[in-house]
């Protein structure tokens, strides 16, 4: 191994393990980052003549084009057109969490499907996809569900780990069906159009809903102890589903407003993230919520999480550039490509690395670091994958990324959706019933990510005929 390729090792190797001293993350990236810089300009500089006398066959030509490009790129990210989305979406989902949607959703839902066994997680999680399509803020979601259904689920004898696994899972929907702040993130990464991703990952979301539903739906049948029916409900009538209908065109009226002016080239995704902010204060509005107090708290908080995004993703840029300077980006290519597996094999074993990194790493850290160094080399493989060409082939990467991703927020130790759970659950919730309740989900998620890798028609077919048309 070369002198520049140790150096790369270690730098990776220090900043996982730095990660166990609980320092930030964006100055633990940023700080790596020129520590290493320091290192490789002093070797190269007052280390030649020693390293070529001692060690005759070092490779010496650190090519730092890279290097001096880090103070450029951090420039360039605060221009970026494209993460100009990311407060706008931010904003739009904290404040359609004020917005009283939510309750209402929650009540009328529980009205029609609440009489079945299960069905008040049936109705978690048909909520938690709208409010996915809606928010697109994992906290926002996992909170909201939190607190309107884990007491209903377990005042109706609802099993703890089932309850708190429903809403850790379906919260986290938020991050992967459109519009998400992850997959904007993506596609800046890799230079792709948003609006592909985002039609790209519509129906593996719904498809992740669809396999949480059927597994609550099943497990309640064969076991009526998990998720009983409840023993006084009111008869369905027609009144209660007009209310549901009722209670679901504000939420569906704004993924419309969103997603539907990405949908049919009315507007940019950073457009119709500015669509969607004034949309979710005008529900606000309509629902006697929007006051200059909550206006000023909405503001701060997306204020705070985009400090906090962007601050990652400065320090992850100088993290990645200085790696990439290092050969890091050629060391992992050659790494992949000498397991001699093919284009599938290789592609299984980045999801499985990626998987692997979610159970200590933070999904924004993953994107930033990893998504950049293994998107070119799957790009090359669209011929051998059968592909189109690399759009197609990097729509279905990223998506399964995205998805795998996703579990993330489910696996400890720094599952956030743990976290918050745990946060606003009623005492009787410990830790144990939340990692206990996860992992079926968790299992789902795997089997969506191998019908996903299976069928990549499932990601590709909407944006092929969007676009077509």
């Amino acid at each position: 191994m070369e002198f520049n390729e140790i150096l790369a090792v270690t730098m990776f190797a220090g900043f996982i393990l730095l990660l166990f001293t609980g320092f930030p993350i964006a100055w633990l990236l940023g700080g790596i980052a020129i520590i290493f810089t320091a290192i490789a300009w002093g070797v190269d500089t007052y280390m030649q003549d020693w390293l070529v006398a001692n060690f005759p066959d070092t490779w010496l030509d650190l090519d730092w084009r890279y290097t001096s490009l880090v103070v450029a790129n951090i420039w360039e990210q605060m221009r970026n057109w494209v993460l100009v989305a990311l407060p706008m979406f931010i904003f739009m989902g904290l404040m359609l969490d004020r917005s009283g949607i939510a309750e209402s959703l929650m009540t009328n839902f529980v009205r029609v499907f609440g009489v079945m066994r299960g069905g008040l997680a049936v109705t978690v999680t048909l909520i938690g996809i709208l409010l996915a399509a809606s928010t697109g803020i994992v906290g926002a979601s996992v909170v909201l569900l939190s607190l309107l259904g884990l007491p209903v689920m377990l005042k109706n004898g609802y099993r703890k780990e089932l309850a708190v696994g429903t809403v850790s899972a379906v919260g986290t929907l938020g991050i992967l069906i459109p519009p998400s702040i992850m997959l904007v993130l993506m596609a800046d990464r890799l230079s792709m159009p948003v609006g592909n991703l985002f039609l790209g990952a519509l129906f593996p979301g719904l498809l992740l809903g669809g396999l949480y539903i059927a597994f609550i739906v099943i497990a309640a049948f064969l076991n009526p102890s998990l998720a009983p029916a409840p023993k006084n409900h009111e008869p369905l009538t027609w009144g209660n589903v007009v209310g549901v209908l009722v209670s679901i065109l504000p939420p569906a009226s704004l993924i419309l407003a969103v997603l539907g002016s990405i949908f049919f080239g009315v507007a940019t995704p950073t457009e119709a993230s500015g669509v969607g902010a004034f949309g979710a204060m005008l529900l606000a509005l309509a629902n006697r919520r929007l006051n200059l107090r909550v206006l000023r708290e909405v503001m701060r908080d997306t204020t705070r999480t985009t400090a906090f995004i962007f601050a990652i993703i400065l320090g992850a840029t100088a993290f990645a550039l200085v790696l990439r300077g290092l050969g890091g980006d050629e060391l992992i290519e050659r790494a992949l490509l000498g397991l001699d597996l093919g284009a599938v094999g290789t592609i299984i074993v980045v999801l499985a690395i990626v998987f692997m990194l979610g159970f200590v790493l933070d999904w924004i850290q993953i994107i930033l670091i990893v998504l950049p160094l293994v998107g070119p080399l799957v790009a090359d493989m669209w011929m051998e994958l059968g592909f189109a060409g690399e759009t197609e082939v990097l729509t279905w990467f990223t998506v399964l990324f995205a998805v795998v991703l996703q579990t993330s927020f489910l696996t400890p130790p720094v599952g956030f959706a743990l976290f918050y759970v745990k946060g606003v659950a009623p005492p009787e919730i410990s830790v144990a019933h939340i990692y206990r309740g996860v992992v079926p989900f968790i299992i789902l998620q795997l089997i969506g990510v191998a019908i996903i890798f299976f069928w990549s028609d499932i990601v590709n077919w909407l944006p092929s005929a969007a676009y077509s048309q």
